[in-house]
């Protein structure tokens, strides 16, 4: 039987199209796996199932009656729960308190009821004693917790509506395996009792594992639905690429991978925050991709190179001189640069004027003490025309700029004096087409120029049509390194949804 059914559904932020068509058939007793690349469209569709997000256009139906979801509240009334990606835990709050949020148990119609809290969020602990941890009790703040204790809260909270209809976006990314296999029972019971799941996963042993059903989304339309028992792994990527397999070929003349003396970073078995023992060397003239699922240490590996923070072990040579990254401050006088895609905070500079924007890198590796406007925008001004940047002074507001502007803003500061090695994490994200090109057009001529560039993108035709390698990323290790021919969209996603 039909539990909640979605057609045609739609939605656009301006001009970016999040979700084009989106259709789903949610079944009672079932665990219906929701899959899709990076931008796909599939946290779009289930916001709008939770209320958090307004469809443009389509239908939805809960038990053969359609329905207008019209905020998380209406959800909740309807039967309907949620795990978001992003976790939404009050962190100065216990985990009693944070289970129970969305229906805090009270006494006299106001106050809470301390003693109701207790024993209804213990049920919920309960069901992960085995694995949680000793610390994991209903009393603790949650702001004292591990990652992974966190999330297991989060699925709590999630539980704790008892809804009929549960949506899991991702719930197992900080989670061990044993803490995995607990909560895939918990699944399975849910299931026997009638309840309908609505699972997302990159992992792909965990979607044959629980899943019945899988609906497959591309580039913001569903392309179809399969039941787990009759696909396989190999079959759904194939789903996930369609029919361009192949988006680019490589550069006409990449960098020589025999030439050592070329070798511009050279990283040996790398461990911190994020990511753990990655090697790789990247040459002079070559864009080395870092590809795979969002969140897989490709930015943490980025980040540590640059200092923030450094690294817990292993090595990084930088023409043939080891690298201290103990500090941005250290990593920027040696040679690297560092272009962030949330430019609203770690780019520009809010409520300044675009030249104090565009040359405090120059300032600092010059160190100037006093600097004079007009020789500023004498070394601001071939940069910013190097990126097309639309602006009407330069004694503006950074603010007065679109998206775009601002991001070729944050890349300009790094092209007056040119680096050794330019780390690009995502920089393209928000921003329009026109600015990508812009942007990527730049990056190419830098590459040509002699520039050593490390590229993370969470769009995977930015990578293949870009990048002369690509290393794939998953589980904060490189599962695979795609060069020449191989770097095809299937290859990428085989070993982004491999188990990790």
């Amino acid at each position: 039987m039909t539990k909640l059914k979605l057609s045609g559904v739609s939605k656009a932020y301006g001009a970016t199209l999040a979700l084009r068509r989106g259709d789903l058939e949610l079944e009672t007793g079932e665990v219906h796996v929701l899959i899709g690349a990076n931008g796909s469209g599939k946290s779009t569709l289930c916001k709008i199932v939770a209320g958090s997000v307004r469809p443009d256009a389509g239908e939805v139906l809960l038990d053969g009656q359609a329905v207008t979801v019209s905020g998380p509240r209406a959800a909740q009334a309807l039967g309907i729960g949620i795990f978001y990606q992003e976790l939404s835990l009050a962190d100065h709050r216990s985990v009693a308190e944070n289970i129970c949020l969305p229906d805090l148990p009270r006494k006299n119609g106001f106050f809470v009821d301390h003693e109701a809290l207790l024993e209804k969020a213990g049920r919920y602990i309960a069901l992960f004693e085995t694995v949680a941890g000793a610390e994991l009790n209903a009393e603790t703040t949650v702001g004292d917790l591990r990652a992974d204790q966190r999330q297991l809260v989060e699925i709590m909270k999630a539980l704790a509506t008892e809804a009929p209809i549960l949506i899991f976006d991702e719930p197992t990314s900080a989670l061990d395996r044993a803490q995995v296999d607990r909560f895939f029972e918990i699944l399975r019971d849910l299931k026997e009792d009638g309840r309908s799941i609505v699972f997302i996963s990159h992992r792909m042993d965990e979607i044959f594992a629980i899943g019945n059903r899988v609906t497959v989304i591309r580039d913001g339309e569903t392309v179809g639905t399969e039941a787990i028992a009759d696909t396989s792994p190999e079959a759904v990527i194939r789903m996930m690429v369609g029919e361009q397999e192949t988006l680019a070929s490589p550069r006409a003349a990449p960098p020589s991978h025999e030439a050592s003396s070329n070798v511009a970073l050279a990283v040996e078995s790398l461990t911190g925050a994020g990511f753990r023992d990655v090697s790789f060397a990247v040459r002079r003239g070559e864009i080395l991709g870092l590809g795979g699922l969002h969140g897989q240490g490709q930015s943490a590996l980025l980040k540590a190179l640059f200092g923030a923070p450094p690294a817990r072990a292993g090595q990084v040579v930088l023409n043939g001189q080891p690298l201290r990254t103990e500090s941005p401050r250290a990593a920027i006088a040696q040679g690297i640069a560092y272009v962030s895609g949330d430019r609203g905070r770690d780019g520009i500079i809010s409520g300044r004027p675009i030249l104090e924007n565009v040359t405090p890198i120059h300032a600092l590796r010059n160190r100037l003490v006093l600097a004079r406007p007009g020789p500023l925008s004498e070394k601001a001004l071939p940069a910013l025309k190097a990126l097309n940047t639309k602006f009407a002074g330069l004694s503006h507001s950074i603010g007065s700029l679109s998206g775009g502007n601002q991001q070729k803003i944050v890349i300009a500061r790094w092209l007056i004096d040119k680096p050794d090695i330019l780390l690009l994490d995502d920089p393209t994200k928000g921003i329009d087409l026109s600015a990508k090109a812009d942007l990527f057009a730049l990056i190419r001529r830098l590459a040509e120029e002699g520039l050593a560039i490390l590229l993370y993108s969470s769009e995977d035709a930015e990578l293949l049509n870009n990048a002369d390698r690509i290393l794939v990323f998953n589980g904060g290790a490189v599962s695979r390194e795609l060069s020449g021919a191989e770097r095809t969209r299937y290859n990428l996603y085989q070993a982004a949804y491999e188990a990790a």
